[in-house]
C-alpha cells in the first residue's frame, strides 16, 4: 500500500482517525464532495445522520474502486456536517461503522471535521470528500 497510518508518541490516539498518513504512491487521487445520494441521485437517509454518514462513505469507496483503490490508499478525509454538536459524535460513527462493514475495511485516515450550516440541498446532513494516493 502507498500509505503509512501513524499516530506519534505525544500525540492523543484517537481511535476514529490516525493523526499521520505518509504517503508514498506516485497517483494521486481526488475524491469530490460525496453526499447521500444513490445511485440514481435519490437522497439516502433523509433526516438520519448515521444513515448518510454510510451512504457517504459508501460513495468515497465506490469512488475510490472505479481508480483501483480503496480505503486503505486514502491519506486524508474531509467532513462536512450540518449543525455539527458533538452530541452528534455516536450517530456519526455508527454510520462509519456500518460503512466499514459494507466496506469490508474501517476508514481511519487523519480526517477533519467541519461544522457548516448547510449543504447543497436541504436535505443532506453530511459531505465527504478523500485524497487517496496509489503505487500506479
Amino acid at each position: 500500500m502507498a500509505i503509512t497510518l501513524v499516530n506519534p508518541s505525544g500525540l492523543p490516539e484517537i481511535g476514529a482517525y490516525n493523526q499521520v498518513s505518509v504517503a508514498t504512491g506516485t497517483k494521486l487521487v481526488f475524491v469530490a464532495g460525496q453526499v447521500a445520494w444513490d445511485a440514481e441521485g435519490a437522497t439516502v437517509g433523509a433526516g438520519d445522520l448515521a444513515a448518510q454518514v454510510e451512504q457517504c462513505y459508501v460513495n468515497v469507496g465506490t469512488a475510490l474502486a472505479a481508480v483501483g483503490g480503496t480505503f486503505e490508499d486514502v491519506a486524508k478525509l474531509t467532513v462536512y456536517v450540518v449543525d455539527w454538536t458533538p452530541e452528534k459524535m455516536p450517530q456519526f460513527m455508527e454510520g462509519v461503522t456500518r460503512a466499514s462493514a459494507r466496506l469490508g475495511s474501517t476508514p481511519v485516515p487523519p480526517g477533519t471535521l467541519v461544522g457548516v450550516a448547510a449543504l447543497d440541498v436541504p436535505e443532506h446532513l453530511v459531505e465527504v470528500e478523500a485524497t487517496a494516493v496509489l503505487d500506479s
